[in-house]
């Protein structure tokens, strides 16, 4: 038997799998509507820099591990700044979710941000972990000191 054609037909296969995994949060909003995430319009910011950012989230059901991860930009500035992550619970009933966490001193200041909070499931293909995104949704808040 030759290793070359089923090397080849392996990651054609791969390649397949994360071509459609790509895809996935644009059908996964449309097709159900019971996944979403929101973000509140108010996040904190500590004199440190310790940023909490929080909101909603509701899946129904699961097969691997679902986080709902954020990140955070200020003014014209392309580079964003993850802010933790919280372990999600998919049963069909909305939950809140918070997140902390303390990007590089200086990065982010109280006023205008731009926020995208994103529902993430951990599904393993063919042996690899590979995301499946249930929700994603982007806002503009305010950073204010506690």
């Amino acid at each position: 038997m030759r290793v070359r054609p089923l090397l080849g037909a392996t990651a054609g296969a791969a390649l397949l799998l994360l071509t459609g995994a790509t895809a996935a949060p644009a059908t996964a909003s449309a097709a159900a509507p019971y996944e979403a995430v929101t973000v509140d319009s108010v996040g904190r910011i500590t004199a440190d820099g310790t940023v909490t950012l929080s909101g909603t989230y509701r899946c129904r059901s699961a097969i691997g591990p679902v986080f709902v991860s954020s990140s955070v930009s200020q003014g014209v500035s392309t580079t964003r700044y993850g802010i933790g992550g919280t372990r999600a619970v998919c049963d069909g009933v909305k939950h809140r979710w918070v997140n902390t966490g303390r990007p590089k001193p200086g990065a982010l200041a109280p006023g205008a941000a731009h926020v995208e909070a994103t529902l993430m499931e951990l599904r393993t293909f063919s042996g690899l972990p590979l995301p499946s995104f249930h929700a994603v949704h982007g806002r503009d808040i305010t950073l204010t000191r506690p």
